[in-house]
């Protein structure tokens, strides 16, 4: 390296070491007075005068809590700053979501017409229905239930329930009381006791067991779901079956799986109580009534279109 390129690389460093700053404690240069710098640093010097110092945490100028904690509580270790937990507050983020609530003790009704409908088939159509409601309290209810068809212009069943219901769960209500059977045959009288409710994936089911005064015995189970495409456009599934404890030649009904019928109907909810839809239902007759049903020259089963509204008040 030439002497005169030394010369320069020592000017420049002597430069750079004088302009740097001695020590951390190194002040911004003053800015000349009355200008726009000036006055940003006084008032930058004034919010850092007026602005409180924050407390470090577990430090002398963190402001002590004389407030003793309540008894039953637990404040988080080395937090002192937070409140302290209650029982009050852990009841308050663990409720008991298993008890039955009580609303009131006014007296509320609802009824719903479920199936209001014509079936259309090969051998002819007819109306049938299927309806059920309730009146009463929060923990006590009236029950009815309402269902039968039509054919070719007759009556071929008709039944009701009159039923008082209480609930066991949130979810779930025994019911018990009596069933009239008009057709077919004569008419007939049932003690009648069941639950219903809403099982888990929002299945709505009815078990309902059956003594009539001659002895006899039958069991009815009932499952409906629905599925929501949109907010009015809905499907509901329905599958019921019939189990009987022995034959009844009079009303054309055998021992054991007497029946079982499944449907699918689509809706469209015009208002919330009032719907319109179409369906497909399906029927079949089992063992000794298929028998009964077929020396009575009526089909054993088959499926139905079905077109109706669904109502409710």
């Amino acid at each position: 390296m030439s002497a005169r390129a030394a010369l320069g690389v020592a000017f420049a460093i002597g430069i750079l070491v004088a302009g740097w700053p001695r020590g951390s404690n190194a002040q911004t240069p003053a800015a000349p007075p009355g200008s726009a710098a000036a006055l940003a640093q006084k008032r930058h010097a004034a919010d850092q005068e007026a602005r409180p110092e924050t407390p470090v945490l577990g430090s002398a100028t963190e402001p002590e809590h004389d407030q003793a904690a309540p008894e039953g509580s637990t404040s988080p270790a080395g937090y002192p700053g937070i409140p302290a937990i209650t029982d009050a507050d852990r009841a308050a983020a663990f409720p008991d979501v298993q008890s039955q609530s009580v609303l009131g003790e006014a007296v509320n009704y609802f009824v719903l017409i479920d199936q209001l409908e014509w079936q259309a088939a090969a051998g002819g159509g007819g109306v049938t229905w299927d309806s059920k409601g309730w009146g009463g309290y929060d923990r006590g209810r009236l029950w009815f239930r309402s269902e039968g068809e039509t054919a070719e212009g007759r009556l071929e069943n008709a039944e009701a329930h009159v039923l008082y219901g209480r609930p066991v769960s949130r979810w779930w209500d025994i019911v018990a009381g009596v069933r009239q059977d008009v057709r077919p045959g004569p008419s007939q009288t049932w003690a009648a006791i069941g639950i219903q409710g809403l099982a888990p994936q929002w299945f709505e089911v009815e078990a309902t067991a059956y003594v009539s005064g001659s002895g006899r015995t039958r069991v009815r189970l009932e499952s409906e779901y629905e599925l929501l495409f949109t907010n009015r456009w809905i499907l509901q599934s329905l599958g019921e079956i019939e189990l009987s404890g022995k034959s009844d030649p009079e009303r054309a009904v055998g021992a054991g799986l007497s029946t079982a019928e499944a449907g699918l109907r689509l809706r469209y909810e015009l208002r919330r109580e009032f719907a319109p839809y179409v369906g497909l239902t399906w029927t079949r007759a089992f063992g000794r009534t298929a028998d009964f049903a077929r020396a009575a020259g009526r089909e054993v089963g088959g499926a139905r279109l079905a077109g109706g509204l669904r109502l409710w008040f």
